[in-house]
């Protein structure tokens, strides 16, 4: 039915998992368009209780694609507009993103309950899903960061400071910094950890639970938490961080970053980026002592 994800339902779940794994899961415009269009499917099955949200292969997402493949056409008329939007101008960079958080948002808006299976690499954009659920259970050797904050803009979601709050999502976002799936839950950006060969029976027991629940309950419990989130600014927030982000694409690096990737490739500008951070760690417990490649110490 999908071309990105691939959906199935069965014993009061919806399971959805992001399919492209020789790309590690990167993010296309069309496999948010087809998320989003599982996830309504699943909203509209009166047998699916929840969805769980997870990745094929070596991990959840790498984030978002930045090859600007997989176009998906705006309407049926789009083929009729001769004169479209880029990115050519400050609003058509905010339009753009603003497109692509509507797709994500189904994740928060949804009645029934979204559970975000993590393992692996769970990186930029790949949080901006995870964080838009409503329970994240993650393997304790997951990695999680978001690298594109140390020179491409900000984040176009942000959902970071109602579940991690301001220090840490400072620590991480101003750096790039990585933490580990046990880190993560220790600061909230997961409900728990847990071994990863563990990971998968302990999404379907929780699933397990939520279907012996009536749907309307779940929903009715699950809206009345995110309206308060929403009272709290959640929802305002997710559209503003569009527009900062959008400031961040005017920064100069961002401006080189691209310019460098029309020059070198993009596997050779991210290491370029990446190689003075060493092994970009952050440590949630003691001190940070790194040696002279700025990887972290054990002792």
């Amino acid at each position: 039915m999908f071309d990105e994800i691939i959906y199935e339902a069965e014993n009061g779940r919806a399971r959805i998992t992001l399919n492209r794994p020789d790309k590690l899961n990167a993010l296309t415009m069309k496999m948010q368009a087809e998320l989003s269009e599982a996830l309504w499917q699943a909203d509209n099955d009166r047998d699916v209780h929840c969805v769980i949200i997870k990745g094929a292969g070596r991990g959840f997402s790498a984030g978002y694609d930045l090859s600007g493949s997989s176009a998906v056409p705006v309407s049926r008329l789009d083929s009729e507009t001769g004169n479209k939007r880029g990115a050519r101008s400050v609003d058509d960079d905010i339009w753009q993103l603003e497109r692509a958080q509507r797709y994500r948002m189904a994740i928060f808006d949804l009645h029934k309950p979204v559970i975000a299976q993590v393992h692996g690499p769970c990186v930029a954009g790949g949080t901006d899903i995870a964080l838009l659920c409503d329970i994240v259970i993650i393997a304790d050797d997951a990695k999680v960061s978001f690298p594109a904050g140390r020179n491409l803009g900000a984040l176009p979601n942000q959902m970071w400071l109602y579940n991690v709050g301001p220090q840490w999502t400072k620590r991480l976002m101003l750096t790039g910094d990585s933490i580990t799936g046990t880190e993560a839950a220790q600061l909230g950006f997961a409900m728990k950890a847990v071994p990863a060969d563990m990971l998968e029976a302990e999404v379907e027991g929780l699933a397990d639970r939520m279907a012996l629940i009536d749907p309307d309950i779940l929903a009715a419990n699950k809206r009345a938490i995110n309206l308060g989130m929403e009272l709290m600014g959640a929802r305002t927030m997710q559209r503003l961080a569009v527009e900062n982000d959008v400031r961040g694409h005017q920064a100069a690096s961002a401006h080189a970053f691209v310019k460098r990737v029309g020059e070198a490739g993009l596997k050779q500008a991210l290491s370029e980026r990446d190689t003075p951070f060493g092994d970009g760690r952050a440590r949630v417990n003691g001190p940070e002592i790194r040696d002279s490649e700025g990887k972290l110490r054990d002792d």
